[in-house]
Formats: C-alpha cells, structure tokens, sequence
C-alpha cells in the first residue's frame, strides 16, 4: 500500500524536522537553514515562527526567527517579529539587534607553529624560560609557535531596520517609565542595556544615564543596594542587603565573601527553580539539606519548578544523578522531569522505538535511553522497545524515569552489524500494533531482513500504516530515506545535534494523531499584534 507524498505538505514537514538542533547561541549556524525556511513557503513559516515562540525551547531558533522576519520584505512579516521581539529578554533582544548589525572581534589564538597565510607582525612569540630548583634560569629561549591575533565576525552587518530602531526604543522607554522594572532589569543586564542605547544611538532618560551610564544609582535603588552589598565586608550585612534589595541570585554569588547559614538562605530566596536545580550540589557542600527550614525551602522551589515555564526536564534528571542528594531531593528532581515532560503532550497512539546498538552507535544507545524514558513518561498507549544489530533485544524498563531505562539497556553495547528491519519483523511476529515508529540510527543497513521490506511485510499484515521517524545520529547518511520514497513511503527525519536538550521537541511532534493535524494547527496559529507606542 504506497502512501501518495503530498509536496507541500512534506516542504512544512520538513521546517519542522529542521528545528530539532541546539546551536548553543551560534546564530550563524542557523542563519542559513531560516533564509531558506522564509523563502520557501513565507506564509507558513510566519505561522511557524509564532507557533515556535510559544512552543519551542531552543533559544537560538527563537530568536533567528525573528531576525528573519524583522528583515523579511514579505507583507506582515516585520510586523509580526516586532510584537516578537517586544517580549524578549534584554539579552536575547541585544544578540537579535547585534546580529543583524553584526560585530567583529579582535581575539588571540595560541598556535604551535607559524600559520600559513598569517603576517608575521600578526604574531607575537613567546618567549620562554627554563628553570628548575636548584638551577639557574636558562637562556630566552624563542617558541616555534605563538599568539596571532585575528579578527572575528559574527552577524549579517546590515544596517538595523527604522522600524526596529523604533521599537527597541519603544521596549526600552517603556521599562524607563517604571522604576522598578528599569532597576530589576538593569540589575541583571547592564551590559546589554548599554549596548541597546549605544548601538542605535537612543538617547537614555535620566535613570537610565545615571545608573548605566554615570555608574550613580539613586538612593534607595537596587542598584544603590547592589553598590552597598559589593563594599560591605560582614556576611549579616550582606544577607540583609541581599533580602531587602532583592538581589538576584546570578548577581549577588559573585559578590558574597563568605557563604554563612544567612546568606545562603538569602541566596536560595532568590533562585528561580531553575537556578536550584543547576546548584543543588553547591546547596549540598554548603549545608542546605542539614538545617530544615533551608531543606524545606528548597524542596519549594523544586514543587514550583514544575510548572515554571523555563526548566528543562532532561536538566532536572541531570541534576538528581550528578551529586549525592537526599533520597527525597531525588524524588523532587524525578517530579519535576516527569511535569515538565508530559506538560509537552500526550502521545495516544501505539509506538515503537527502535534503538541501532551495530557497531560505532554508541551515540544512538545513548539517545535510546533519553528517548525511551521521555516516550515512556507521555505515552497512554502502548509502547515497544527493541534494541537491535542483526537481531532484535526487547527492552522493558521498570518505570518511565532515566535510571530505569538505563538499568533497562546495561549489557546492550555497540557492535555487530545492521538490520533495521529485524525490529519492524519482531513487531510482526508477536503481533504488536503501532501507529508510529521512531528509530534511533544513522541509517546504514547491511543485514536481512532491509527495513523497506519488513515494515511493508508489516503494514499488509497487521493492516496498520505506521508513521516512521528517524532520528539520526551524528554522522548519518540519508540511506533508508530514500530506500522509503522510492518505495513510495513517507517518513520524517530529525538530525540530533549532540544535545540532550533539544530532544523534549519531538514530543510536540510526536504527540500529534497526524502530521496534517499539527501543520493544520500552526496554519491556523493565531499572529501576535505589534503594541502600540
């Protein structure tokens, strides 16, 4: 039963596989994938953009988004990043604004030896000494190599939008006009602030002169607060600054001299969830699981950080098997993982993962134990693991959390060699009905039974017509894709990007009863509105 392939369809299909990567704030290697998203379909990439604001967790794409629509000619397009932009954070709006500026850097690189191509007045020589105890120093003695100082350059260099100008002025009036939210802001993002005034050349308002520009904050500021709680010397003083100034816990670390009783409940005061979750180890060394009512504190924040909107799952299993925590610490970090996961969707068809463990896919085994307890967590229908090389290894864990799966695929190494398809023929054989299959590979196959020719085998005997997934590995071919669209069958393909992170995407992707279902809700995605002046 072949599948017709509907080109259009498949064009925003793939947008979607597309955004499974995690750059790690190098917009300059997602600068190019958006240029060609926008000019292949305009309409439905603006959709997308909204959809992805709301939806999406990979910051990088966030904000190329709307690097892209705020230069896009298309009609609407700018509008719909400025009302974007307006809701970012001063130093996401500051990477956008320097992005498209673009910005070039004079950075020195140590080599081991004279570089082709490279001035010799743009290196400077080490010059080394030898000397041991009881030796007199040796002689200068000229490295072979050096320092050459280069130039860097990081954006699009073209000239920033008016209308952009325009808004980021609007974003940056309307925090002046309140205090409160002009201190709280610039407390921790003085630096971007600064950039955002001096780049555009927006005249700042007196508070803003003061505090960015004239370093006098007014009296009774945080930031006149945060001047204090650098100066002051005894740590009481310094958990009382820190409480009434309500300083953030990023900011006031680095400017305790000493981490006392006090001042550490000053500073889990201030943690966003995310934050505790990042330094529960910290918290440990310094006795915050010894006093109840800091333990109780703690276990709060770990109670709010499921359903805080900015904590990462896979960060929170991270956490919990990184340090020797208190078996009710754990217990939290599990809660929390398990929250946020299944805050993404649930997945209501019948699925079945299927990890590669051939040979040189160690990565892929890996990805299989993240996926199999992500899937797991989400999954009201059934869901069938197997593990394969030229035969298929059942996986069933004890529960959907990361310890379990792992203890669930110890004994599985890499090794052997590839039949994709032997897990789509276990499937047939015990009679397991799917409706959608995800693989973990890096497509490669050069054992019986073949994929295409199992999963056909499948599909006619078990009557179903299950969607299929790749995930593929670092390195991957494009081998069964195109085994399946000569087969005249669709599939959809992720290319995993090295981090964990950006895996919880598939769940929205996944969670769908069909992939016309999901493109028909971000064509239909309502567009935020430009604010007035």
């Amino acid at each position: 039963m072949a599948v017709v392939s509907n080109p259009e369809a498949d064009l925003r299909l793939g947008m979607l596989n597309s955004l499974l990567t995690c750059p790690h704030r190098k917009l300059g290697l997602v600068h190019p994938l958006h240029a060609d998203l926008v000019k292949a379909d305009p309409r439905f990439y603006v959709r997308l953009a909204a959809w992805y604001a709301d939806h999406g967790d990979v910051r990088d794409h966030k904000e190329m988004f709307i690097v892209t629509l705020v230069t896009s000619d298309f009609p609407g397009h700018r509008d719909v990043g400025l009302a974007m932009l307006r809701e970012l954070p001063p130093y996401q709006l500051g990477r956008v604004v320097d992005f498209i500026h673009g910005r070039k850097e004079r950075v020195k690189v140590e080599v081991d030896a004279p570089q082709e191509g490279v001035p010799a007045d743009a290196m400077t020589h080490k010059v080394e000494r030898k000397a041991g105890k009881g030796k007199k120093p040796g002689k200068p003695k000229l490295a072979a190599g050096g320092t050459v100082t280069l130039t860097d350059e990081f954006g699009l260099f073209k000239n920033v939008p008016r209308s952009l100008k325009t808004e980021v002025t609007r974003y940056l009036r309307e925090r002046e006009a309140d205090d409160k939210w002009f201190d709280a802001t610039a407390l921790q993002a003085r630096k971007a602030l600064k950039r955002l005034y001096a780049l555009l050349h927006v005249k700042p308002g007196p508070r803003a002169q003061a505090v960015l520009f004239d370093e006098v904050p007014p009296e009774g500021s945080k930031l006149a607060g945060l001047k204090a709680l650098a100066q002051a010397d005894d740590a009481d003083l310094q958990a009382k600054l820190i409480a009434e100034h309500d300083v953030p816990f990023r900011v006031a670390v680095g400017l305790v001299k000493a981490v006392t009783p006090a001042v550490l409940k000053a500073l889990v005061e201030r943690m966003s969830p995310q934050e505790v979750i990042n330094n529960l180890d910290m918290l440990r060394k310094r006795g915050a699981f010894e006093a109840a009512d800091l333990k109780a504190r703690v276990e709060a924040k770990l109670d709010a950080a499921k359903t805080a909107t900015r904590v990462s799952a896979f960060k929170a299993e991270t956490a919990r098997d990184a340090a020797p925590l208190p078996a009710e610490v754990k217990a939290k970090l599990d809660a929390v993982a398990d929250s946020q996961v299944k805050a993404r969707g649930r997945i209501a068809r019948p699925t079945a993962l299927l990890i590669d463990k051939s040979g040189s896919m160690s990565q892929a085994i890996e990805i299989g134990k993240r996926l199999g307890s992500l899937l797991a967590a989400v999954a009201d229908k059934e869901l069938f693991v197997y593990a394969f090389d030229s035969i298929a290894y059942p996986v069933e864990a004890a529960g959907p959390d990361l310890a379990s799966w792992e203890k669930a695929l110890t004994g599985i190494t890499a090794g052997g060699n590839t039949s994709v398809g032997v897990g789509v023929e276990q499937l047939r054989r015990k009679k397991q009905y799917v409706e959608q299959i995800v693989v973990v590979t890096d497509e490669g196959e050069n054992a019986e039974p073949k994929f295409v020719a199992a999963l056909q085998k499948y599909r006619a005997e078990m009557r179903a017509d299950p969607a299929v997934c790749f995930v593929k590995v670092t390195g991957a071919s494009t081998q069964l894709e195109d085994e399946c669209k000569k087969a005249g069958l669709v599939t959809d393909a992720y290319q995993f990007g090295g981090d964990y992170y950006a895996l919880p995407n598939l769940v929205p992707l996944l969670a769908r009863p069909s992939k016309l279902e999901l493109l028909q809700e971000i064509l239909e995605y309502p567009l935020p509105q430009r604010r007035a002046a």
